[in-house]
C-alpha cells in the first residue's frame, strides 16, 4: 500500500510502497482511511520535536487523525463491523490502567500514539483498536470529519475544561482562528453564554471568525490587558505566550493548547494574581463521542481543503507557509 513516511528529521517525507496491516489481536481493527488530516504536530516531527520525546524509529508512517471505514476486525470486535463509517480516537489504549478505567484514556500508561511513536494513518490502511473507533452518524462522511480527531478533540477537551468557568458575562479570548481555533470558537458558542473574542492578524481568519459566531474580532490583543476570565491560546508560541498571559485577568485561568514557545513568568506575579496556566493535550474517547454529537447536530463544522495523499508535500509547503486556511485533508 501507499503511505507517508519520514525517514530522517528535517527532510520531508516520502510517498513509499509498505506492506499492509494485518490482524494480529482480538481487539485489532484495520481501518480503510478515508481521510487523514494533516496538523502542524506534523510539521514539528519532521523538525525533530517529537524525536526524543516519541522515541519512535525512522522511517515510519505520520498522520494522527484518522477516519474512514472498518475494513477487517478482530474475533473479539463487536462495536463495528467492516464497512461501518468510523472515525478514530488518535490514542490506542489499554483499557486496564487506572487512567483507562476512570475514563481519562489519554493518560493511558500503556498507549500508543499512531502517527506519533508507531505507524499513522497518512496511508491506504491503519491498524488501530476497537476502543479506538468512533462509528460515525449516518450523513458524516470521513473526510469532513477527519481532522476532528486531533484538532477538533484537542479544542474541545480545553473548551470542555473551561466551561465551568465561562457562565454569562465572563470572556473568553480566543488566540488564533485557525486550523484548531476555528473548532474551538465554535464549541465556546455552542457550549457557553460567555462573550467569545477572537485575535487573529489573518484578515480571512478574522472572517472566518465572525461567520462562526465570535463576538468581536481583533487583529491584535495589545489592548486586552486584564481582560479575559480564560484565554484560549491556540498558537502557543511567537509572542502569543506572553499576550496570554497579559490578557488574563486576576484569578483567571490561561489554556495552553498550541505550542512551540515557551511560558515565561515570575512565581511572584503568578502567585500574586492567581492565576492558572493549564496544558492540554488531546481530548478522551468520551470528548470524541461528544464532538462527534456536536458535529451530526450541525454544530462544529470543518473547513478544509483537500490533497491527494502523493501531494503531502505540498499541503505541507501550504501550511507552512500560511496559505491554508481551516485543515488540509490527504485523501489516499
Amino acid at each position: 500500500m501507499k503511505a507517508v513516511r519520514v525517514h530522517s528529521y528535517g527532510k520531508r517525507p516520502s510517498i513509499d510502497d509498505v506492506p499492509e496491516p494485518t490482524i494480529t489481536g482480538p481487539l485489532d481493527v484495520i481501518v480503510k482511511v478515508g481521510a487523514a488530516g494533516l496538523c502542524r504536530t506534523d510539521l514539528h516531527i519532521i523538525e525533530g520535536q517529537w524525536a526524543e520525546k516519541s522515541g519512535v524509529q525512522l522511517p515510519y508512517v505520520i498522520g494522527h487523525e484518522n477516519a474512514g471505514w472498518v475494513q477487517e476486525v478482530g474475533s473479539a470486535v463487536t462495536n463495528v463491523a467492516p464497512g461501518d463509517a468510523v472515525i478514530l480516537h488518535p490514542l490506542v489504549t489499554c483499557g486496564l490502567c487506572r487512567a483507562c478505567r476512570a475514563g481519562d484514556d489519554v493518560h493511558c500508561e500503556n498507549n500508543k500514539f499512531p502517527g506519533i511513536d508507531t505507524d499513522g494513518g497518512m496511508a491506504e490502511l491503519l491498524l488501530t483498536s476497537a476502543r479506538s473507533v468512533v462509528k460515525l452518524a449516518d450523513g458524516l462522511e470521513p473526510a469532513a470529519v477527519a481532522a476532528l480527531a486531533d484538532a477538533g478533540l484537542t479544542a474541545y477537551h480545553a473548551v470542555r475544561k473551561a466551561v465551568p468557568l465561562l457562565y454569562p458575562g465572563q470572556t473568553c479570548v480566543v488566540i488564533g482562528a485557525g486550523g484548531l481555533g476555528h473548532i474551538g470558537i465554535q464549541c465556546l458558542v455552542a457550549m457557553t453564554a460567555a462573550k467569545v473574542v477572537v485575535i487573529d492578524p489573518n484578515e480571512k481568519a478574522r472572517e472566518l471568525a465572525t461567520e462562526l459566531g465570535a463576538h468581536e474580532v481583533l487583529a491584535s490583543g495589545d489592548d486586552l490587558a486584564d481582560s479575559a476570565n480564560v484565554v484560549l491560546d491556540f498558537v502557543g508560541e511567537q509572542g502569543a505566550e506572553s499576550l496570554g498571559l497579559t490578557m488574563t485577568r486576576r484569578a483567571g485561568s490561561y489554556y495552553v493548547i498550541g505550542y512551540g514557545g515557551a511560558v515565561n513568568i515570575p512565581t511572584i506575579d503568578l502567585i500574586s494574581t492567581e492565576r492558572n496556566i493549564i496544558g492540554n493535550l488531546v481530548g478522551s474517547y468520551n470528548d470524541l463521542d461528544e464532538l462527534m454529537t456536536l458535529a451530526a447536530l450541525g454544530k462544529v463544522t470543518l473547513h478544509t481543503r483537500q490533497y491527494p495523499l502523493a501531494a503531502v508535500n505540498e499541503a505541507m509547503d501550504d501550511l507552512e507557509a500560511g496559505r491554508l486556511q481551516g485543515r488540509g485533508i490527504l485523501v489516499p
